[in-house]
């Protein structure tokens, strides 16, 4: 298993991590960051397998991705 670990103040909004994950593990948030963008977030009751998928198509690098 793993984790991410996701910096809402660099996400510009472009979601393009919320399709790469094919386990649904990231979603949108519903609070504005301060570049008046939805952020993305963990989404409850999913687990993260820690492939790097996210992190490598997010051109803002708001993703770090971790191996427990």
């Amino acid at each position: 298993m793993g984790r991410i670990v996701i910096n809402a103040a660099l996400c510009k909004g472009c979601y393009l991590c919320v399709e790469a994950c094919r386990k649904k593990h990231i979603e949108i948030d519903d609070h504005l960051n301060a570049q008046d963008c939805y952020p993305v977030r963990e989404a409850p009751n999913t687990e993260c397998t820690a492939c790097p998928r996210c992190a490598t198509v997010c051109p803002e690098a708001a993703i770090e991705v971790f191996h427990d």
